[in-house]
């Protein structure tokens, strides 16, 4: 079980979206975190990963080198 506060304009939305439609609010959350939770993963691990390269503690590979290594260099 998880609950939130939404502001109320998009409580206003979602009840508006729900009520349309004949889906409950929890249907349309449900749909928007599957949707984009993958999303904001990828974000906070890049996030991570670019801290770690700026901090020198990670080494990066030019892109012309991944590039020869895998064969698709002209």
């Amino acid at each position: 079980m998880l609950a939130i506060r939404l502001p109320s304009k998009i409580e206003a939305r979602l009840n508006s979206l729900a009520k349309s439609t004949g889906r409950t609010k929890s249907f349309y959350v449900r749909e928007a975190l599957l949707e984009h939770l993958g999303d904001l993963e990828d974000l906070y691990l890049a996030e991570k990963r670019l801290q770690k390269i700026r901090a020198g503690r990670t080494r990066i590979v030019p892109l012309g080198t991944v590039m020869k290594r895998h064969g698709l260099a002209s």
